[in-house]
């Protein structure tokens, strides 16, 4: 019989490997400079944007502040998921045991420790669903398809729903993605983001798309 050390084990294994699958950016990345087109509902908006070596972000030739802080914040979500940590480093303060299992082939990974309380779901060596309980709410996300890019995936289609932590209350929409990403130089860069935001029965679409990608110089 397999011991209750050993399944705390494997369970953390499981999601190690799932962890270290995703694709990142190595120590090497130079940073890099894009044209976007931002649209939202019938409006479009030009910038030029750039990501730095150091992974800081800033957005140019845009006047109006909002759009601007948008902008910044996709930069943002794309550079902090980019960035490569070790599973300790982000982990291991964390223990893993088994959950269920769905019909779909996806391991329930339950967490203890420092997040106790979150929990994934792995299937074929990905991480497929998150539940992270991050200040005040709990974030939910579904991982539909991914980009296979022979140095780890990228999440392709993918939702993501916000509960308050303590009353369950939905706050906001649910927000459906589709990311797709193009290999400049040695690296994988986001071209296009498609949001659905659905709430109180409206749908409301927003578009980014980068072009004029160029790395920067070391």
């Amino acid at each position: 019989m397999t011991s209750y050390t050993t399944t705390i084990t494997e369970a953390r294994e499981l999601f190690r490997a799932a962890y270290e699958n995703r694709y990142t950016w190595d120590r090497n990345f130079p940073g890099f400079t894009a044209d976007v087109t931002y649209q939202r509902k019938d409006k479009i908006f030009t910038a030029q944007v750039r990501v730095n070596q150091n992974l800081s972000a800033e957005v140019l030739n845009v006047d109006d502040i909002e759009i601007k802080k948008e902008l910044y914040h996709q930069l943002w979500e794309i550079a902090i998921h980019r960035i490569r940590r070790a599973f300790e480093d982000t982990h291991g303060q964390n223990t893993f045991t088994y959950g269920e299992t769905d019909n779909t082939g996806a391991v329930e990974l339950l967490v203890g420790g420092k997040s106790e309380g979150d929990s994934y779901k792995v299937r074929n060596n990905e991480v497929c669903y998150v539940r992270r309980h991050i200040h005040s709410v709990v974030v939910t996300i579904n991982t539909f398809s991914s980009h296979d890019t022979g140095e780890g995936y990228l999440s392709h289609r993918y939702d993501s729903v916000y509960h308050d932590s303590k009353t369950g209350e939905l706050k906001g929409g649910t927000n459906d993605f589709e990311d797709n990403y193009e290999k400049v130089g040695k690296y994988y860069i986001l071209t296009s983001r498609i949001i659905q935001t659905k709430e109180q029965g409206q749908i409301t679409t927003e578009a980014f798309n980068f072009s004029k990608i160029k790395l920067l110089s070391v």
